[in-house]
């Protein structure tokens, strides 16, 4: 079965080293790319009681893997790099690439609700399998797989109306639909 995380739950989490499992900073924010579907890297904070934001980055290429307690990196000194030497996207986000608070749409013009978060693979790169959209007018919130979405304009992300199908209102119930989503997808091609 597939393991999922919101990727608002990677933030505070530890940075580990493999080669010496040393803890040596926490995510402070999670840089998104919508257009490519996935995690772009991390900006940082320090560890330890005098914590404050850490001067480097760490993009994705750097990770070994996300995990549902920690993000693991091969060593300090390779992976977490200066913003001069990192991807303009992480070295200096913008903030108006992001997806959560825009409108989810269906090429068939049925709306399904806002982003609230975007739904990661735990132990993968920073793929984005999903969206936990929140329904208008309500506290309920749906997962929806992210396919090749149609378009993304910064106010509304458009994908196609097959999607509904795979609507699930928890995460266990999303990864027993997504793998079937793939499945579907895989077998298309």
């Amino acid at each position: 079965m597939t393991l999922l995380l919101r990727a608002s739950e990677l933030i505070g989490l530890p940075i580990v080293t493999i080669d010496g499992g040393e803890d040596v900073a926490e995510v402070k924010d999670v840089v998104y790319g919508s257009e490519q579907g996935r995690v772009l890297g991390f900006t940082l904070n320090k560890r330890g009681l005098l914590h404050g934001r850490r001067r480097e980055v760490l993009p994705i290429e750097q990770v070994a893997a996300i995990g549902k307690d920690a993000v693991m990196i091969h060593d300090e000194r390779s992976c977490l790099v200066p913003p001069d030497e990192a991807p303009a996207a992480v070295a200096t986000p913008e903030r108006n690439r992001d997806v959560l608070g825009d409108s989810v749409v269906t090429d068939a013009g049925v709306k399904l609700g806002t982003v609230r978060d975007v739904v990661l693979l735990v132990g993968g790169d920073g793929e984005a399998v999903g969206y936990e959209l929140e329904r208008d007018g309500t506290t309920e919130t749906w997962f929806i797989p992210r396919p090749v979405q149609v378009a993304v304009s910064g106010e509304a992300v458009v994908v196609p109306a097959d999607v509904e199908r795979f609507v699930r209102h928890d995460l266990v119930g999303f990864g027993a639909a997504l793998d079937d989503f793939r499945s579907q997808v895989s077998g298309e091609s």
